[in-house]
Parts: C-alpha cells; structure tokens; sequence
C-alpha cells in the first residue's frame, strides 16, 4: 500500500494573510513552501502522495491550492476551504468550485463553541457534503466543540469527520487532569463510527515546546490507538508547520515508531500510513 500523507500545506507568505502565525514564534515557517521545496522530501521518506489542506479561510485559498495540486503530481487530494459557518455562501463556493477538485473541506475554528453546527442550514449544507463524497476536516479542542461535532456526526450519519492533529493533546503541560479530559473527549469523538484521527502534531503543540519531544507523545498516540484502532487513523506531518520543531522525515518516522509502539503490527502501520486516508478521503497514490 502507498504512503499517504494526510496533512499539509503550501503557501506564498505574500499571497495570503495568515493570522494563526505569530512572528515572535513562527518566523522559521514565515516564507514560502510550494511543490518543489517538498517533492524532495517525500522522495526520501518514501512517501507516495499527499492531502494538501488549506490554511487560510478565503475562496481565493481554494484557487490557489487547485493550482498547486495541478503542477504536483503527489498531490492525491485536496481539502479546501468552505464556510460552514455561512451555509448560503459555501453553498455558492461549491457550486463554483469544481466538483472534482475536492476530497474535503475546512474552516479555521479556533475555540469557536461551533453552535451553528446544530443549525439546520448547516445539517442540510452538510447532508450536501455527504453527496459530493467530501469529508469534513475539523480540530475540537473544547468539550463543547467536541459535543456539537458529535451531535453533528448523529444528525448527518453519513458525513465523514477527520480530527485533526490528535484534537490537541496536553502534551507540554504534564497534569494528570488535563490528560483524563483530553482521553474523555478523544473517547467521545471516537464513539461515533465517522470520525477519523490524524496522528499528527498542531501548532498549538509545536509553539509550547521548546523542542520536538517525540517521547512526550507516546501515552497520547497509544490513546489515539486504542480509541480509534488503524482503520480510523492517518499518519500526517502538518509540514510545513512541523519544521518548527522537527526536519520533515523525522517527523513521520518518529510519529510511525510512536504507532508501533502501541502495539500497531505491519498490517496496523500501512493502515495508517495510507489505507485509512485513501478510504476516507477517496484518494489514491
């Protein structure tokens, strides 16, 4: 089974506002990466092909990610940007958008207690979702957010949900509490048979570190597997966010070796490496 990558970016830092980039913390991500700064690194990670995933909130991302995807050959699939929020206006993005051109879409939420996820324009805007194949990427960080996904997930049974970036664990913060919270929120997540994972690191993570710390997450991706087994999750570097803490192969390796730690054989790792983002997303290498 190929390598899927199942998360990361591209951008011009002059082409697009990115507001979630602090310059005191963030300035060794504050330039450009575009096809060519990665093709290498795949190459030596024996990674086949990739989900490219948007990072700004603006129909004019979506444009420029289709072109990127379309001078990328790795690129297998593409997760743009749709304003869930403002159902009439992501219905006019999708009719505008090509229909082909998406494996899934995402809106930065923050801490947004995503309350308009319970209202039926949204359900229906999703149920539209259902139709077209496309998931829905989202990282829930808050009991309520994790509440109104999950009410969500039962109101649109057929929706595909991805979590991104292990719903951002409390790795850095080492309080016994916190870490129950988050595996109650994770077990919650997964109770629903449509969300996926993806085991990979946000930059709420990368920013509180003062350097990568792969043994930190151990308990967290061991969770991970226990909750949602190899058939709900992917393995993502969130390049190039990551290359704050970590060179783009060592992150993969370090998040695999994570994986095996847990207990995930060979058949469990190339679930997670590619089938379940092949499957999920409708992609292949």
């Amino acid at each position: 089974m190929p390598t899927i990558d199942a998360h990361h970016h591209f951008w011009r830092v002059a082409r697009q506002e990115q507001p979630w980039r602090d310059p005191h913390h963030h300035a060794a991500i504050a330039r450009d990466f575009e096809p060519e700064h990665l093709a290498g690194e795949l190459a030596a990670a024996g990674v086949d092909a990739t989900v490219l995933v948007q990072s700004v909130d603006s129909a004019d991302e979506n444009d420029r990610l289709a072109a990127y995807a379309a001078r990328a050959p790795f690129v297998a699939g593409l997760v743009g940007w749709l304003p869930l929020a403002e159902p009439a206006a992501a219905h006019r993005e999708l009719d505008r958008f090509r229909a082909d051109a998406l494996c899934g879409v995402r809106t930065l939420v923050g801490r947004d207690p995503l309350r308009w996820l319970r209202h039926p324009a949204t359900v229906e805007l999703c149920e539209r979702l259902v139709e077209r194949g496309l998931c829905w990427d989202v990282v829930p960080v808050t009991p309520e957010q994790v509440s109104a996904v999950g009410e969500l997930a039962e109101a649109v049974p057929g929706l595909r949900i991805v979590v991104d970036h292990l719903a951002r664990p409390p790795v850095e913060r080492g309080a016994p509490g916190e870490a129950a919270d988050w595996s109650a929120r994770l077990a919650a997540l997964a109770a629903n048979p449509g969300v996926a994972l993806k085991v990979s690191v946000g930059i709420d993570v990368l920013t509180a570190w003062e350097r990568w710390d792969a043994a930190a997450l151990r308990p967290f991706v061991a969770e991970a597997v226990r909750h949602f087994g190899p058939d709900r999750l992917m393995l993502a570097s969130n390049w190039p966010v990551s290359l704050l803490r970590r060179d783009y192969g060592g992150t993969l390796a370090d998040l695999t070796a994570l994986l095996a730690d847990a207990g995930l054989d060979e058949d469990g790792l190339a679930q997670v490496r590619g089938e379940t983002a092949a499957r999920w997303y409708g992609v292949a290498a």
